[in-house]
């Protein structure tokens, strides 16, 4: 897991604030529901400035953001505003309007497509890749190889939380994925 540089741990602040639904959706499931960071001004900007921060660095700056549906359009749009860059949405299929490209991935009980506009992005880009966590990895997996179609160069994958015990973050990391997250849940 990675932290920011800042004297400020973000991790266990922004941990406090997020609610574990247990046997959710199905049993054994220990659900980390990231709502409850929204939910509050002060949380909400803290968590928000976590990724802020980071970003403004000349070296890590992105060209663009691109958000995971549907969680990772509000951390997105908000971190895209912030550092005065484009958002764009990577969409479950069928609801974006224009011409797309599409990946496929599996899920646990089948497999899911995600779409991405083809003017989304131009080649060369830098994108950063947000969504709220990382479980097996297959969404920002898909998410990669959307904008790597496109020609634009995923810089790095960020997330709220990372479940490393499902796999995710080293598939993604084995895939050449750096990652930034700022809370992890190993062994809980």
């Amino acid at each position: 897991m990675s932290h920011t540089t800042d004297a400020f741990n973000y991790g266990p602040y922004l941990r406090d604030h997020i609610r574990t639904v247990p046997d959710w959706p199905v049993p054994g499931v220990q659900f980390r529901d990231i709502t409850p960071l929204l939910q509050d001004p002060k949380v909400f900007r803290v968590l928000i400035d976590a990724f802020v921060h980071r970003y403004m660095d000349p070296a890590l700056r992105p060209d663009v953001v691109a958000g995971l549906d549907a969680r990772g359009f509000i951390l997105g749009a908000v971190v895209a505003y912030e550092l005065n860059i484009g958002f764009v949405p990577i969409r479950k299929k069928g609801k974006l309007p224009f011409t797309t490209v599409q990946e496929t991935y599996e899920l646990e009980y089948g497999s899911a497509t995600v779409e991405l506009h083809t003017d989304a992005v131009k080649s060369g880009d830098r994108v950063l890749l947000i969504d709220d966590l990382i479980a097996t990895g297959g969404t920002m997996m898909a998410g990669k190889k959307l904008l790597e179609k496109l020609g634009a160069s995923v810089m790095e994958g960020a997330a709220i939380v990372d479940l490393p015990e499902l796999g995710g973050s080293d598939k993604l990391r084995a895939a050449g994925l750096p990652l930034f997250t700022l809370v992890d849940f190993a062994g809980h």
